[in-house]
């Protein structure tokens, strides 16, 4: 029928415009698109990303293995690193974190978070590589007192054991896992809505004073031989005689001092770059790995204070362990901030 303007309409009332098609209350509206918590992409990672998280699993169950057998013979003395429940469950921290990261970035999961954890693992581990390689080498040319786990013993000969060499594959895989992170950060595509971002300044200043801190309780035993008190017979005057302890991080010559060095700058130039790292993730994966070296190293000395009665725990010692704390601290906070993008 012809409406006074001269258009069409149809019978039954006014023309349904797209407006009231769309909102028709008998069609079923699409199903809205899941969105991510903070807004994270994840693109496929390359073969390498992948190579790396299995040379990390691969790492971890070596130096796992490699806590059990004779680790060196010091002196004729065998050195065990797992000499009880708590030098496993000290040696084990790193190994198993190790093949977690590692196992979910083999998988191509969350990529840049294995990556991160990958490259700054290899990094620190480097350092420790070379002092490994000092202490079974070159460390009977200047015989000293060394504190290995939880014995104290004298370098004037040391014979390398089974544990000692999955050691040290463990660490090299662990520095070969860390190229292949770095060779493959570039092209692995990961990114969020920028949560963390307002927090990173306030997260890179904190890890910085960490990392310094760390590395003044480095370069100190973590656990030393206590002074003696000696009572002369005739003048009942008493004295106190220093006794030998272990030496410091930077007091070995050669490759363990290139390697204590390269580790204080690594635990210092990782700390600030870690929190910078995108996504939200990959600075999680960065502290993460810094958390693993610095509180292992603190529970070292921490155990090998109680594991032995000539050892006492030392001020460092306290300080190492309260620093691998704050990085774990920091490490959780990384991970929790994080908020639904905006729509």
């Amino acid at each position: 029928m012809a409406g006074r303007d001269g258009s069409t309409r149809p019978a039954g009332g006014a023309a349904r415009t797209p407006a009231a098609r769309r909102a028709d209350p008998r069609r079923s509206p699409e199903p809205a698109a899941a969105v991510p918590v903070d807004g994270l992409v994840v693109g496929e990672p390359p073969r390498t990303a992948g190579l790396a998280g299995v040379l990390l699993v691969l790492a971890g169950l070596t130096g796992a293995v490699g806590l059990f057998p004779t680790y060196l013979v010091v002196g004729g003395e065998e050195v065990t690193q797992a000499g009880g429940v708590g030098s496993v469950l000290v040696g084990l921290l790193a190994p198993l974190v190790g093949v977690a990261v590692g196992g979910g970035l083999a998988a191509g999961r969350t990529p840049r978070f294995g990556l991160a954890y990958a490259g700054v693992g290899g990094a620190l581990a480097l350092g420790l590589l070379l002092i490994e390689l000092y202490r079974a080498s070159t460390s009977t040319i200047r015989p000293g007192v060394e504190v290995i786990a939880g014995q104290r013993v004298l370098t004037s000969s040391v014979e390398v054991g089974p544990g000692w060499v999955l050691g040290v594959v463990a660490l090299g895989l662990t520095v070969l896992a860390g190229a292949l992170a770095l060779a493959s950060w570039g092209r692995t595509v990961m990114d969020d809505a920028g949560a963390l971002d307002p927090a990173r300044p306030a997260l890179a200043g904190a890890a910085a004073l960490l990392g310094v801190g760390a590395v003044l309780c480095l370069v100190l035993p973590a656990a030393d031989v206590p002074a003696r008190i000696v009572t002369d017979p005739t003048t009942g005057l008493q004295v106190v005689v220093e006794q030998n302890g272990p030496q410091g991080l930077l007091e070995r010559p050669g490759l363990a001092l290139l390697g204590g060095l390269l580790l204080a700058g690594a635990v210092v130039l990782c700390s600030v770059l870690a929190p910078s790292l995108r996504p939200r993730l990959a600075a999680v994966g960065g502290l993460l790995a810094i958390t693993v070296v610095v509180l292992t190293a603190g529970l070292t000395g921490l155990r090998d204070a109680a594991a032995s009665d000539e050892l006492e725990w030392t001020l460092p010692g306290v300080g190492l362990l309260v620093a691998g704390l704050g990085y774990a601290a920091l490490t959780v906070l990384a991970w929790r901030l994080r908020r639904a993008p905006a729509r």
